[in-house]
C-alpha cells in the first residue's frame, strides 16, 4: 500500500512539473497581458484586426509555459515542432514576398501615375529608416542589427521581417512585433505630429483632382516600375518582383482569377501564418530582453521621424510650387507604407478642418509609393551588409 501511495504521489508530482503552472514566470504573465491587449485593441478599437488578432493570439500560444528540458517539441524554437515548421516561412523570408504579391494585386497605382511628384513623399518618409539606423548605431547595436531595426520606420511589417531575417535573425521577433504594433497604431501616433507641424491654412489647402489614367499606363507601370527599381536595388527583387507581378495580374485584365486569388485567399492564409508565428515568437524565455525593449523604443522613434519627414518635405516642396498646385501637407504622413491606414488618417484629419476637402485619393499616391520606397530602402541596406 505504501508503495502504491508513493507511486501515485510521484505521478502527481511529475504531472505537475509538466503543467504550465509549474513553469510560469513573471515574463510569461507580462507577455500574456500584451497578447490580451493586442486582441482587445483589435476587437474594440478595430486597430488592424487582421494583424493584431493573429499576433495577439500567437503571443498567448507562444507564452503557455512548458518544461523546456522535456523536449516535447511544442515550442516555436524547438526543432521538429509544428510551430517551428510554420515559423520557417518567417525566418527564411518566404512569407513577405507572398504578402507583397497580394498587396500588388489589390493596389491601384492610378493616383500615383496621375501626379508622379507625389512619389517623392514616399521617398521622403523613408528618412525614418535611416534616422533610426543612426540612433541604433549610436546606442551600441551592430550595423546589421541597426539596419534591420531602422526599417520599422517604413511601417511595413513584411519588409521588416524580410530584412531582419537576412541581417538580424536573432532580433526577428522583436522587430516584427514592433513593426506590426506601430502599423496598427497609425491612427494614434500620426495625428499629433501632423497637427504639430502644420497650421490652419496649410490644412485647408485644396488639391486639383487627379487626372484620368489610361489602361495602357496602368499595364506599363508594373513592368517599367520593376525594371527601374530592381535595376537600382536587385537585393529587393523578391519583394519588388512580387509586388509588381501582383499589380500586373490586376491591371492586365486577362488574369482576374489569379489576381483574385493573390489578393484574397492567398494573402489571407499567409497573414494568418505570419501573424500567429510572429506572435508565438515572443516566447518570454527568449524574447523578453533589454534589446527587445530597446527595439520597441527605436521603432517608435523611427516611425515618428518618418511621419515628420513626410509632412516637412511637403512644406518644403510648397515653397517652390505655384498657387493652385500646392500640396496639402496633411498627406505627407502617408509616405509610410501602412496601406491604407495612413491615407485614411490624412482624410480624417483633413475633414476636421474642412468637411468638403477629401484628401484620401491624393494621400493614396504617397501611400503606395511608400510601399515601393520601403522595399527599395530594404534592398539598399541589404546591398550594404550582405556579403
Amino acid at each position: 500500500m505504501e508503495q502504491f501511495v508513493h507511486f501515485v504521489a510521484h505521478g502527481i508530482e511529475q504531472f505537475f512539473q509538466y503543467t504550465a503552472f509549474a513553469n510560469l514566470t513573471i515574463g510569461h504573465l507580462v507577455m500574456i497581458t500584451v497578447g490580451l491587449i493586442f486582441i482587445y485593441l483589435a476587437i474594440t478599437k478595430e486597430y488592424e484586426p487582421l494583424l493584431l488578432v493573429p499576433i495577439g493570439f500567437g503571443i498567448l500560444v507562444g507564452n503557455i509555459p512548458f518544461l523546456e528540458t522535456a523536449k516535447l517539441q511544442i515550442g516555436i524554437y524547438e526543432p521538429g515542432s509544428v510551430l517551428n515548421y510554420l515559423y520557417f516561412g518567417v525566418i527564411k523570408g518566404i512569407y513577405p514576398p507572398l504578402i507583397f504579391l497580394g498587396i500588388g494585386a489589390m493596389t491601384d497605382f492610378s493616383t500615383l501615375l496621375s501626379n508622379p511628384k507625389l512619389m517623392l513623399l514616399g521617398a521622403a518618409a523613408q528618412v525614418g529608416i535611416f534616422g533610426a539606423y543612426m540612433i541604433a548605431l549610436w546606442i551600441g547595436f551592430l550595423p546589421e542589427q541597426a539596419a534591420a531595426i531602422g526599417i520599422i520606420g517604413g511601417a511595413d511589417g513584411p519588409t521588416a521581417i524580410f530584412l531582419a531575417s537576412k541581417l538580424a535573425p536573432d532580433l526577428l521577433g522583436a522587430i516584427a512585433i514592433s513593426a506590426y504594433s506601430y502599423m496598427a497604431l497609425v491612427p494614434v501616433i500620426q495625428p499629433p505630429i501632423m497637427k504639430l507641424l502644420t497650421n490652419d491654412k496649410e490644412r485647408r489647402i485644396r488639391m486639383k483632382p487627379p487626372r484620368s489614367v489610361s489602361k495602357t499606363e496602368k499595364i506599363l507601370f508594373p513592368v517599367v516600375g520593376l525594371l527601374l527599381t530592381a535595376f537600382i536595388t536587385p537585393s529587393a527583387l523578391p519583394l519588388l518582383g512580387m509586388l509588381f507581378f501582383g499589380n500586373l495580374l490586376k491591371e492586365s485584365g486577362v488574369t482576374k482569377r489569379l489576381a483574385d486569388t493573390a489578393k484574397g485567399s492567398l494573402i489571407d492564409i499567409v497573414t494568418i501564418l505570419i501573424g500567429l508565428t510572429v506572435g508565438a515568437s515572443t516566447q518570454a524565455t527568449t524574447f523578453l530582453t533589454p534589446k527587445s525593449i530597446g527595439i520597441f523604443a527605436l521603432g517608435a522613434a523611427s516611425f515618428l521621424i518618418a511621419t515628420a519627414g513626410g509632412v516637412i518635405f511637403v512644406k518644403v516642396m510648397n515653397l517652390f510650387l505655384p498657387e493652385g498646385n500646392k500640396i496639402n501637407p496633411l498627406i505627407g504622413n502617408a509616405g509610410v507604407s501602412a496601406v491604407p491606414d495612413s491615407a485614411r488618417v490624412s482624410q480624417t484629419i483633413g475633414l476636421k478642418y474642412d468637411p468638403t476637402n477629401h484628401l484620401l485619393m491624393h494621400a493614396m499616391a504617397p501611400n503606395v509609393a511608400g510601399v515601393i520606397g520601403s522595399a527599395v530602402a530594404a534592398g539598399i541596406l541589404l546591398s550594404f551588409f550582405m556579403g
